[in-house]
């Protein structure tokens, strides 16, 4: 499964320089003045490099909906218990939840994968890639083996690619599980050296105790476990989630394929980091869509290099701020494609310019 990994990123290849540059000369001839348009420019700059076209446009969006358990939950460390994952999970299939709503409004489809949620689902709509029914509590001991940290992070891969196959253009990444806060603030801690007090934030919307609690849980693991910060499968796999490790996965696939990948929050930042640290040029097809409301989000994006588009105090997950992305994402499409240049309205471009 290393293997396979390993196969993947070595396909990860650089941005298109030339398509990039042929950007910036078409946002230069539009009708307005030079830069504008302010980040939109850049946002327009960075898809073109990553589609390989100046004019890039999404047509088949994807949010990528991750689902599984974490046995940390054990710990107390959420408002919510475990079993409202798997409640959540027929509501995501039903079409009911946040994302399913600002999915539908920005023009996308949702899939709902079970990578390891501790129960048995059925549903027409539900992708079952189960690797096993959630992590063991990473508290006491390692949230999983290393084989099933990889075999997760494959399975987000062959979603990508499967997504691909059938037409994806853009993908948006979600998650849903309930302790997941809890996991991707042992993660930050964990590659990029940042401390618990600093990492850990309310996810579900904890009391102070609780969150006290909460820090000491994930400095206990980080203790108990000693993960490896040069080993991001190590990290995953003593103080991750499957949820994350598929993320990690589909961020890779999709970089593979020349795919941009809209970031969404907190556990979408712990994955992104996972990616990185496997394969650092894959930041270059990550777009984060906002800074979470979560603590330790922004220091997830300082340490990517990446700053988010959006800042609304946004802390649900579920892929809500990366969809609410994509009518920026079509905005820089129509302005790239439907403006007019100087050239062809008959206006006179700034001089010296």
């Amino acid at each position: 499964m290393i293997s396979a990994i390993k196969e993947i990123t070595g396909r990860i290849a650089p941005p298109d320089d030339q398509a990039a540059a042929r950007a910036v000369l078409r946002l230069n001839s539009l009708t307005k003045p030079p830069g504008s348009l302010g980040r939109l420019e850049a946002l327009a700059v960075r898809l073109a490099g990553i589609s390989g076209t100046e004019q890039p446009s999404y047509g088949k969006r994807t949010v990528v909906v991750m689902a599984a358990d974490h046995g940390v939950c054990t710990e107390g460390v959420s408002a919510f218990p475990q079993e409202v994952t798997v409640q959540m999970a027929y509501n995501f299939l039903s079409g009911g939840a946040a994302v399913n709503v600002l999915a539908r409004q920005g023009g996308a489809n949702v899939q709902f994968v079970d990578i390891g949620i501790n129960a048995e689902l059925e549903h027409p709509d539900l992708i079952n890639r189960k690797v096993r029914r959630g992590t063991d509590n990473m508290a006491v001991g390692p949230a999983m083996s290393r084989e099933e940290a990889a075999q997760a992070i494959l399975v987000g891969v062959d979603v990508a690619r499967e997504a691909v196959k059938s037409g994806t253009e853009i993908f948006i990444t979600g998650e849903m599980g309930i302790g997941n806060t809890t996991a991707s603030a042992a993660v930050l801690c964990a590659l990029e050296g940042i401390s618990p007090e600093a990492a850990a934030g309310r996810g579900t919307g904890i009391d102070n105790e609780r969150l006290r609690h909460k820090i000491e849980v994930v400095a206990r693991a980080l203790r108990v476990n000693a993960p490896d910060p040069s080993d991001p499968i190590d990290v995953l796999s003593k103080v991750g989630g499957l949820e994350i490790a598929g993320l990690a996965g589909l961020i890779l696939g999709a970089a593979a394929a020349r795919v941009p990948v809209i970031l969404d929050g907190f556990i979408s930042g712990a994955a992104a980091l996972v990616a990185k640290a496997l394969a650092p040029e894959s930041v270059n097809y990550m777009i984060a869509s906002h800074v979470s409301d979560e603590r330790g989000h922004k220091l997830m994006l300082d340490k990517l290099g990446l700053e988010a588009l959006l800042d609304l105090g946004l802390r649900l997950g579920e892929g809500t701020g990366g969809a609410l992305c994509l009518h920026l994402i079509e905005a820089v499409s129509r302005v790239m494609t439907e403006m007019a240049t100087f050239e062809s309205a008959g206006v006179s471009g700034a001089e010296g310019k």
